[in-house]
């Protein structure tokens, strides 16, 4: 694992493709929403290591809300640029995707017009790379990171969704081709990508794991009390970290510690608490949908509605709080991330075929043992037995993992030291 270092932008400078190694170059960014996500992560991660090296760095993007983002995209340290906000996201909750890329395609007409650039980097939405490569006449380099392919992200329950992801999906491996380089962010995506673009065979994607910024996750923090996080005193906490989206499968956690108080003693099952924290955006409909669902799974299963942490203000949000053994923190800040980690005894990485994964790295460096799906990026960055474990998507399965974690705490201590130094590798 190891810390990446990554790049930078200023206005009105002029390109040069023949720089040396040790010249500045004038880096953008394109990313569609610079929320609070992993991907999101990745983009200012990689920023601000190119501006340490001495780059000049700018972040363009179509939407930035300053109460739901990195604090680096907030406080002046890295320059963020946005354009294309007054275009719609959707017309009549339909259409997401088209009007992402049209959203995108402003952004890249913006940004190629407002300043020049050595290189971009675009992530996620790949229509706008045959553009910014005709604007800017070929000599910026184009550099697309994947993720993972948008094709394989949507369901197509019916002909007329198959119908209109047919242009989508056809725009996405064209234009993907186009880049001059194409990045991925683990061995599992490569294999994905060259079975969903098999007309790329003359590029294949490099793999440039995301990492974290260490010094950030270093920083001394204030001590948040139990109160403030919505956690009980003296509880054994439990810690998921993923966005409110369904594709996170967050209700395996929910499954997990119901059936977890049915397999340990009173004495500890008392004290369980889960922690559900991630990304939310009330403009997104699924996150505002989706916690719902949760709360109401959670109230299905007797572990009650639980309360809800409005992570920016610190302060409950009462008209969706209940009671219970689940806590949920909306958007957290990087301090209350830092010290649930610190509190928690494992974490608790749901996703099934997840891209690559962030959280198990943020899990195993805070020394914590890390429980994932047997799957995608996890079986990358978990070591089953070692730093954590890799198990099906079975409730069952990670009740009795982290029975045996709460019944051994030298087994505890021992993955810890080893996740973390295994992430610093």
């Amino acid at each position: 694992m190891g810390n990446t270092k990554k790049t930078s932008n200023n206005k009105n400078n002029t390109n040069n493709n023949n720089t040396n190694d040790n010249a500045a170059l004038n880096v953008g960014f394109l990313h569609p929403d610079l929320g609070i996500g992993g991907a999101e992560r990745l983009v200012v991660d990689a920023a601000l290591g190119l501006k340490e090296k001495g780059h000049n760095v700018c972040i363009y993007t179509s939407h930035h809300d300053r109460d739901h983002c990195f604090q680096e995209t907030r406080d002046g340290t890295l320059r963020v640029e946005v354009n294309g906000d007054f275009l719609p996201r959707h017309l009549f909750h339909r259409l997401h995707v088209v009007f992402a890329i049209l959203r995108n395609i402003w952004a890249a007409i913006m940004m190629v017009f407002k300043e020049s650039f050595d290189v971009i980097i675009v992530d996620q939405i790949s229509a706008t790379i045959p553009l910014l490569k005709i604007l800017t006449l070929g000599r910026t380099k184009i550099v697309f990171y994947c993720h993972y392919p948008d094709k394989l992200l949507t369901q197509r329950n019916s002909f007329l969704k198959k119908l209109y992801r047919l242009p989508i999906d056809w725009i996405e491996g064209f234009t993907t081709g186009c880049a001059d380089v194409i990045v991925v962010n683990s061995k599992y995506t490569r294999s994905v990508f060259e079975e969903a673009f098999p007309n790329i065979r003359k590029k294949t994607p490099a793999v440039l794991y995301p990492s974290l910024n260490f010094a950030k996750y270093d920083a001394p923090v204030r001590d948040i009390s139990n109160k403030e996080l919505g956690i009980p005193n003296n509880s054994i906490v439990l810690l998921s970290i993923n966005r409110f989206e369904r594709k996170k499968n967050i209700n395996l956690a929910l499954e997990t510690l119901h059936r977890l108080l049915s397999l340990v003693d009173s004495s500890i099952s008392k004290r369980l608490h889960l922690v559900i924290a991630g990304g939310y955006d009330h403009i997104v409909k699924e996150n505002v949908d989706h916690l719902a669902e949760l709360q109401n799974r959670a109230n299905e299963l007797g572990m009650g509605r639980g309360k809800v942490i409005d992570g920016r203000s610190g302060n409950e949000v009462k008209e969706k709080s209940g009671d219970g053994r689940v806590t949920f923190v909306l958007s957290f800040t990087e301090e209350q991330r830092a010290v649930l980690l610190k509190k928690c005894s494992c974490m608790l990485y749901t996703p099934s075929n997840e891209h690559f994964g962030i959280g198990p790295l943020e899990g195993m460096y805070a020394s914590r043992p890390v429980i994932a799906v047997d799957s995608g990026g996890p079986r990358e960055t978990v070591l089953d037995g070692e730093t954590g474990f890799l198990r099906d998507s079975d409730p069952e399965e990670w009740a009795n993992a982290i029975k045996q974690l709460l019944s051994d705490e030298e087994f505890v201590k021992r993955m810890g030291r080893e996740g973390r130094l295994w992430v610093k590798k």
